[in-house]
């Protein structure tokens, strides 16, 4: 990856918080690559977007499961056409998406999905590459090394070490150890480990020691920036019952 971004000092050691989205990602600079937590539009760091697409950066990689969906996430920078490639598991559900590689705009590289989390997660734990059974004898494994293991051949994937993270947490501290909120966990703590300087947007904050040890999701040293938000559109994490008898649905 490009490397553009250098992570500045942050306030101090143990107080990793920026006033905005907008000036925790003021330094997000042209031709990028960032790694974005979520799953469709579960777990989605909604003001990091927000603050990348209000900033402007043109040509950037964005490395994710998904592209956004429905002109919503990270379909956002598509429609400003700030995205210049894309490295994800699933195109479907996203015309901006189909849209810009069928003309030519964007350059899509399609992952099995596990091969994808495993990229990230090598890059998190200093694994240049490995070798997958994932793709073997398939356009996934066109113009790369494969080997023979046991039998089984293989295809050798590279780590992905993207210049910027932008991850959602439920719960952070001051510190950057964050909780995620259940299946909304989903690709943010890899994604998160991979990023070279990683922005951790969290519904609740909370002062350092507030989180029992046990209950971290992911350790604050892969956490850069922090940023307080308070407000999220949520167009999927959102409560679904059925009335009870005599009750009418609101």
């Amino acid at each position: 990856m490009s490397g553009h971004v250098q992570s500045p000092a942050s306030p101090n050691r143990v107080n990793k918080v920026y006033p905005s989205a907008e000036q925790a990602l003021s330094d997000v600079a042209d031709g990028s690559s960032i790694a974005v937590g979520g799953f469709g539009l579960c777990g989605n760091p909604e003001a990091c977007i927000a603050a990348i697409a209000e900033g402007g950066a043109k040509n950037l990689t964005i490395i994710s499961n998904n592209c956004g969906n429905q002109g919503r996430g990270l379909a956002i920078l598509l429609k400003q056409h700030q995205v210049g490639r894309v490295i994800c598991s699933f195109v479907g559900g996203n015309p901006d998406l189909e849209q810009q590689m069928l003309a030519g705009e964007v350059e899509v590289q399609l992952n099995p999905q596990g091969t994808l989390a495993e990229r990230l997660r090598a890059g998190g734990a200093g694994i240049e590459a490995f070798y997958t059974p994932t793709g073997a004898g398939t356009v996934v494994a066109e113009g790369k090394d494969t080997r023979v293991f046991d039998g089984k051949l293989c295809v050798l994937e590279t780590a992905l070490k993207p210049d910027i993270a932008i991850v959602r947490a439920a719960v952070g501290d001051r510190a950057g150890n964050l909780r995620f909120y259940k299946t909304a966990r989903n690709f943010n703590p890899i994604a998160a480990m991979a990023g070279r300087v990683t922005i951790a947007e969290v519904d609740r904050l909370v002062e350092v020691g507030e989180l029992d040890p046990d209950d971290i999701h992911l350790p604050g040293i892969f956490v850069q920036r922090i940023v307080h938000v308070q407000e999220h559109l949520n167009f999927i994490e959102y409560k679904t019952t059925r009335p009870r008898p005599g009750e009418t649905a609101s």
